[in-house]
């Protein structure tokens, strides 16, 4: 579609961020990038740690220039919450290592203590089982005087839950259909024979706190180093992302946004589909 209507591809992955997780992260190829311009992808060596407030600075920075230069932007992508942050007010408080150490350091529940005797209406708003959403709203309490109910108030995020965007977009969903974890599995080890193995034990040793997150990479960098067997780790894998995949169908199925179209294992009828969404909405005309 972006090769037919001239427009630049803006992936939203969280993992194509970074350099080297090629194979494992479903990378478009070399010659798809020559074809069609890609942008937010290879940003940062895998030993960074990009937040989603980072990837929001670049990608709108992104934006931006496509629309000075009057070309379309195709946002495609598999992370909600970095599609979001492109697309809807969301705001991201600032963080501080040293902050974080402490609260890391600390006893949970006295964080929760914490959290709940500045905001007694905290749970209304964050996960106190979460011992990570906790520690994050009490960082965010010490370092901005913020409480988790006072930022539910802001203009920004009620927009953000009635799903009202920054700009105009039209956005297309692709159903996973019945063969959902069929079709994982196939891709799995099309990955391994692409040489995902191989990969994962490059980057072993420096992936950092964000890209070690990565599907795959930690189980496939111990096959590499004769610590597992494949055999061992590929249904893990395959369950894993399988659960991925429906955890952001049913984010992306919250938004109204959205319009839905059937899965067809045929990419072109699919391609079809969506760009009639397009053409019926104005966005672009054959």
């Amino acid at each position: 579609m972006a090769a037919q209507f001239g427009g630049e591809i803006v992936g939203v992955d969280s993992m194509q961020v970074y350099r080297e997780l090629d194979v494992g992260t479903a990378k478009p190829t070399a010659d798809e990038q020559a074809t069609v311009r890609h942008h937010m992808i290879d940003l940062v060596e895998p030993s960074a740690a990009f937040s989603v407030a980072e990837f929001q600075n670049a990608g709108r920075e992104v934006l931006r220039s496509l629309s000075t230069a009057s070309k379309k932007a195709i946002i495609c992508g598999g992370s909600g919450l970095h599609f979001r942050s492109l697309v809807d007010p969301l705001e991201f408080p600032p963080t501080d290592p040293a902050v974080r150490a402490q609260l890391e350091a600390d006893d949970p529940a006295r964080l929760v203590a914490e959290l709940s005797a500045a905001d007694p209406d905290a749970e209304q708003h964050v996960d106190l089982a979460n011992p990570r959403r906790v520690m994050r709203a009490v960082e965010v309490y010490r370092l901005t005087g913020a409480t988790p109910s006072s930022r539910s108030r802001t203009s920004s995020a009620a927009a953000v839950r009635d799903y009202r965007s920054r700009a105009d977009f039209v956005a297309v969903g692709i159903d996973p259909g019945d063969a959902l974890e069929d079709r994982v599995a196939v891709r799995f080890h099309e990955m391994i024979d692409l040489g995902w193995v191989e990969e994962a034990g490059r980057v072993a040793n420096h992936l950092g706190p964000t890209a070690k997150l990565a599907i795959g990479y930690r189980e496939l960098g111990e096959v590499a180093a004769g610590n597992r067997r494949l055999g061992e780790v590929a249904a893990a894998i395959i369950h894993a992302t399988v659960s991925l995949a429906k955890r952001q169908r049913t984010f992306f199925r919250r938004d109204p946004r959205i319009q839905w179209i059937a899965w067809h294992d045929d990419p072109a009828v699919r391609a079809a589909a969506a760009v009639a969404v397009f053409e019926e909405a104005g966005v672009w005309t054959s």
